[in-house]
Formats: C-alpha cells, structure tokens, sequence
C-alpha cells in the first residue's frame, strides 16, 4: 500500500510540474494569454496575418505558427511586429497563434 502511494505521488508530480519550464504562461485549468515576441523600428502596419499550431492532449501537435506562415498569410513584406496568442483548457486542447503585423 505505501508502494502504490508513492508511485502515485510521484506520478502526480510529473504530470502536474511538467508545464514549469515553459517559456509561456500556462494555467493548469485554463490558458489564454497574448505575448510579445519581437517588434522593429517602423511605426505603421496596415496589415495583419496569423498562423496556428494546434495540440491536443499534449501528445498530438500539428500546424504551421511561423512567423513566415503568419507573413504569407497576410500577404507581408515588411515585418513591423511579432506577436503570439497561447490558449490552453486543461492541456487537453491549446492553441499557439503567431500574429504578424507589417506591410
């Protein structure tokens, strides 16, 4: 019995602290935060494009969030702004989007 609940203590450990070194952050129960990732000099942007990634369970991930996808997406030349959007409900569902803003 001691056994089966060490095992399960530390099972539990890993599932919960696995998010910890994340370079985003991560809710346990739900995520849905806009982050900064790089901007430039120029002062206008007329135009906007996204790219997703989608992951499911954590163990299935698919899609293209470059930031080359997310320019071509919105037909950009000149990159004024990098962003990304993180949405995540209980790591079963997340969502990461690169939103690129330029001309």
């Amino acid at each position: 019995m001691k056994r089966f609940f060490s095992m399960t203590c530390i099972i539990a450990s890993i599932v919960f602290l696995a998010g910890c070194a994340s370079t985003s952050p991560m809710g346990a129960l739900y995520t849905e935060a806009k982050l900064p990732l790089t901007a430039t000099s120029s002062t206008s942007s007329s135009k906007e494009g996204t790219s997703i990634c989608t992951s499911i369970l954590g163990l299935v991930a698919t899609g293209d969030c470059s930031i080359e996808a997310a320019a071509k997406a919105g037909n950009i030349n000149s990159i004024q702004s990098v962003d990304s959007k993180v949405f995540s409900v209980l790591g079963i569902y997340s969502t990461y989007t690169t939103v690129v803003k330029g001309n």
